[in-house]
């Protein structure tokens, strides 16, 4: 946890957090900021190799190649309806400040920490069922619809469940720190 990203990126995932629990929303003055700062702090990194006191555009390729994967992997499930923009928009900004690698152990651990709590949430809440019903339209639901959205399974429908996953996020960003 020597990286000049510890910091910055625990007091944003805390705030997203405390608002996605109050609100549902991840709101864009926490995260515009935080990822433009990512990329803008990203060349003088020293923790990023090819920077040795310095300007380096390996820490800038670092923050963008980050900033694109964290857009790929989550602007696929937002593009499914299984994520909102928030969500989007943090793990975009997240990958600016920690870089691909990182972003892609910090994705590996959120999805296990989102499984986590989404099956404990649908246990605790009597609609288990429910939950696989719906996983299942999604996934199989592909061959049907082909490359189309389900057009219930968006996060405007106010018959859908929604769970916040800024959670998850935070908990596999924090554990991406810990195993590096």
């Amino acid at each position: 946890m020597h990286s000049i990203a510890w910091w910055p990126t625990l007091f944003v995932l805390c705030v997203a957090t405390f608002t996605d629990l109050r609100s549902g929303r991840i709101p864009n003055w926490l995260v515009i900021p935080f990822l433009l700062a990512g990329i803008v702090v990203s060349p003088w990194r020293p923790d990023w190799q090819g920077n040795i006191h310095g300007f380096g555009w390996h820490g800038l390729g670092q923050s963008f190649a980050g900033l694109g994967l964290g857009l790929l992997v989550f602007g696929f499930l937002f593009w499914l309806g299984g994520m909102g923009g928030g969500d989007l928009k943090l793990c975009a900004a997240l990958g600016a400040w920690i870089g691909p690698m990182q972003l892609f152990f910090a994705m590996v651990y959120a999805g296990m920490a989102g499984g986590i709590m989404v099956l404990c949430w649908a246990a605790f809440g009597g609609f288990f069922k429910e939950l696989f019903t719906g996983a299942s339209d999604l996934v199989f639901g592909l061959k049907q619809r082909g490359m189309k959205r389900d057009p219930e399974l968006t996060l405007a429908n106010p018959l859908k469940r929604r769970m916040p996953y800024a959670p998850a996020i935070a908990i596999g960003t924090l554990l991406s720190f810990f195993a590096r």
